[in-house]
């Protein structure tokens, strides 16, 4: 009867060993790295798209009336919606192929970053602008009396990346303005020009305006610049952008038409006399920042949005004001204000996954600390993010853990430091990427969104980088493809995938 009891035995061992051999593989399979699918082929092939495109062709070029139709005066709850541009789509590429495209968006990049440190750095150490020295002392028509010469690059931020046509006087005429985020004044090019760079559209005659008015020195919105002057009582305003790009001439105000959707009177903006920069071709800028001067802020608007097309697919996407649409699936996040600056939309960022893992890293590292200094901005001017250098070595070890099995490329290309070659390949198998936001919610990437083409062979670098600056900034390479809502009434960031 010993055999039986042995029998009973061993099935009882045995499937003991099964079951936990089962419970082992199970908890492995569990835990396998969460991975999405890269379309090399797709991106590579944008690659040729964006340094073939015609502008001229283009629906930027092909329509441009020289005035538009009389739409209904703008009120804070009514909905706009403007069609945007990406900056590449708005000229003839003069580079010779796509890697010296992406070298040129990079030093751009960089410029924009530092600028906006800059700015920040000076809120915080209550830096005033007269304090700094000018970068020469060449005359300008405004100079000798009245304002500085351009300030050292970097002082301000950069030049923007995207472009909405809008319409300024009375009767409306049309032109392409650079949008951003970062800045607060608006401004155009203006006749007569003392230095103007070329732009597509004709410069602004403001004696064409039946609406255009100086503003005085004594005017609220004089008081509300950041570096300003007075000269025969008019108000004489400069700005600066870290690419070394600078408007110097008079606060003014006009009527400011959306398209068809609305038009707003005695909005405040600059008439640009002495401009040079890197603007591409627009007519000047409108600022959507958070000062009083912003485009938002003098329209009241409860809210804007905008989604972001991959820069090189060359199609267009839309800016929208006061039209929040926010489903139950989407991510959303704290917008937070920075008490010592009001220009920049600050979001609250918790920290990041990889391959479905959080990546571990001190639970502070994105806040703002007392003076003011830290955090993390949303920027749709800036290209690639930037993180405080800690964050960014925690990301990129994660994900280098999880990509052994990948073909390492170059060392390092520009400010990028991994970098893959997928040049054999149509498509790869990487791991994802998420945000994840204070408040609980995340948002997963596109593999596109974190895996970019630097050349048209097949390098791809993971498109993240370090600042020895303590902000981080979430460019706008992140946010392509995602509708991301400033809820401004509710002090709220939406993230919406596919909503473009």
């Amino acid at each position: 009867m010993a055999f039986p009891r042995f029998l009973s035995l061993l099935t009882t061992v045995t499937l003991s060993l099964f079951l936990t051999t089962t419970d082992a593989s199970s908890r492995s399979l569990s835990t396998s790295p969460k991975t999405t699918v890269l379309d090399v082929v797709s991106s590579l092939q944008q690659t040729q798209t964006i340094l073939s495109l015609d502008p001229t062709r283009s629906s930027l070029t092909t329509t441009k009336p020289e005035s538009i139709s009389d739409p209904v005066f703008f009120n804070s709850s009514s909905p706009l919606s403007l069609e945007l541009h990406s900056r590449d789509t708005f000229v003839a590429s003069q580079h010779k192929d796509y890697k010296s495209l992406v070298l040129s968006r990079l030093e751009r990049d960089s410029s924009r970053v530092a600028g906006i440190a800059a700015k920040i750095r000076f809120a915080v150490e209550g830096i005033d602008r007269s304090d700094l020295k000018p970068v020469n002392n060449e005359d300008t028509r405004y100079q000798p009396e009245a304002l500085t010469t351009p300030v050292v690059s970097g002082v301000s931020q950069g030049s923007g990346e995207y472009f909405s046509r809008i319409g300024v006087g009375t009767p409306a005429k049309e032109m392409y303005l650079v949008l951003d985020t970062g800045s607060d004044v608006n401004w155009i090019q203006c006749e007569p020009c003392s230095d103007c760079y070329q732009q597509s559209d004709p410069v602004f005659n403001p004696t064409s305006s039946s609406t255009y008015k100086s503003l005085t020195c004594t005017a609220r919105q004089c008081s509300l610049l950041e570096t300003s002057a007075c000269r025969s009582n008019k108000c004489l305003y400069q700005v600066s952008y870290g690419d070394g790009s600078f408007t110097v001439g008079e606060l003014a105000t006009d009527t400011v038409t959306f398209g068809n959707s609305g038009k707003l009177n005695d909005v405040a903006l600059g008439c640009g006399h002495d401009n040079e920069g890197l603007f591409t071709g627009a007519a000047g800028l409108l600022g959507l920042g958070g000062g009083a001067l912003s485009i938002t802020n003098q329209m009241k608007a409860t809210s804007f949005s905008y989604c972001l097309v991959d820069r090189d697919s060359g199609k267009s996407s839309s800016l929208d004001f006061n039209s929040v649409q926010l489903g139950s699936g989407d991510a959303t996040a704290p917008l937070l204000r920075n008490q010592k600056i009001d220009t920049f939309y600050y979001v609250g960022l918790s920290g990041f996954s990889v391959g479905g893992q959080k990546v571990i890293m001190p639970d502070a590292i994105f806040d703002v600390d007392a003076s003011g200094s830290g955090g993390v901005i949303l920027d749709c001017g800036t290209a690639v993010t930037r993180l405080q250098t800690q964050a960014y070595n925690s990301l990129r070890d994660a994900f280098l853990k999880l990509t052994t099995n990948l073909k390492k490329g170059t060392s390092s290309i520009s400010l990028f430091d991994t970098c893959y070659d997928f040049s054999s390949l149509s498509t790869v198998k990487v791991p994802t990427v998420a945000f994840h936001f204070t408040g609980g919610k995340s948002l997963d990437l596109p593999a596109k969104n974190y895996l970019i083409p630097v050349d048209d062979n097949g390098t791809f670098c993971f498109a993240f980088a370090p600042t020895s600056s303590s902000l981080s900034i979430i460019g706008n390479v992140q946010q392509q493809g995602t509708r991301i809502t400033y809820d401004l009434a509710n002090k709220i960031i939406g993230l919406s995938g596919n909503k473009c």
